[in-house]
């Protein structure tokens, strides 16, 4: 796969980067390097790698899902500009 001017124009729009015309050539080059590595990548074998989320292995502490904290909602929105059955009340902002 290779990136044309036009593409890199297109990129450019979409991404909100104004592009001189003077860097699409240099950019377009600069893209097709980059797909081109991404295509070597698509040769390597990883039948049999699992997937990682991290280069060292860990285990995400894990805690118990329990409510420590509440049971007193009129302290909670007292100081509230506005409230309605101890729910915060805000201005419609979309119309």
């Amino acid at each position: 796969m290779s990136v044309d001017a036009d593409t890199v124009r297109r990129i450019g729009r979409l991404a909100r980067i104004k592009i001189e015309d003077n860097d699409v050539e240099k950019l377009q080059e600069e893209l097709n390097v980059i797909l081109g590595f991404v295509d070597q990548l698509s040769e390597v074998d990883v039948d049999g790698v699992e997937p990682m989320t991290s280069v060292a292995p860990m285990a995400l502490r894990r805690r118990e899902d329990k409510v420590t904290d509440g049971g007193y909602p009129e302290q909670i929105v007292a100081n509230a500009p506005l409230s309605e059955d101890d729910f915060f009340m805000v201005p419609k902002v979309v119309e």
